[in-house]
């Protein structure tokens, strides 16, 4: 799938840069990072204008963010009614409004696999839309300068910058996981020992 639509953004530029980052923020798997590091080398080469692909692209990225951040939004009543009397939801809604827009702005660029369910969860939770704004344009800009930067560094070698930094992605997400069930290990054994004593 990547390589036909490298194809068709060396053949269609920079509008279809934009729509492929507008897809990729709807959750559709097409390899957005991938075609935009792609980009930046393309860029380099000539192929591509930087500042229309850039903006264009950063368009298509927010207009994807604000569209599952709506859909979120719209189906926050239907989750309140689903699983709003349960604690663990109650607290899951108030751990991600203390986080919120730390774990925005980093899924954007760093641990890019959780973006999508970070923009349905800030809708849902009622997360103010303006602030949700904030850090996703500030993330956004960091994804598409610092991925499409690289590619336009490294020129012909592009698909190697593409491989690590999805690697890199992986690990910083199994990081976050294993740190967080040894936080929900420890948790729970303080509160045995609360309650053995």
């Amino acid at each position: 799938m990547s390589e036909y639509l490298l194809t068709q953004v060396i053949n269609f530029g920079a509008p279809l840069l934009g729509l492929i980052l507008f897809l990729g923020a709807l959750g559709l798997p097409i390899g957005a990072s991938v075609v935009l590091i792609a980009a930046g080398a393309f860029s380099q080469q000539g192929i591509l204008s930087w500042p229309s692909a850039a903006l264009l692209g950063l368009i298509g990225a927010l207009l994807g963010d604000m569209l599952s951040f709506g859909m979120g939004y719209y189906a926050k009543d239907w989750a309140q009614k689903k699983f709003g009397k349960s604690a663990a939801w109650r607290n899951a809604r108030t751990s991600f409004q203390q986080r919120a827009g730390v774990t925005i702005f980093f899924t954007r660029w760093l641990v890019t696999a959780i973006a999508i369910p970070t923009n349905l969860i800030a809708g849902g939770s009622g997360y103010k839309f303006s602030r949700f704004m904030l850090y996703d344009v500030s993330g956004e800009i960091m994804w598409i300068v610092l991925y499409g930067g690289l590619g336009y560094l490294f020129g012909s070698q592009w698909e190697l910058v593409s491989e690590f930094l999805s690697n890199f992605g992986g690990l910083i997400l199994g990081l976050l996981l294993f740190g967080y069930g040894i936080r929900q290990a420890w948790n729970r054994k303080q509160k045995t020992k609360k309650v053995e004593a």
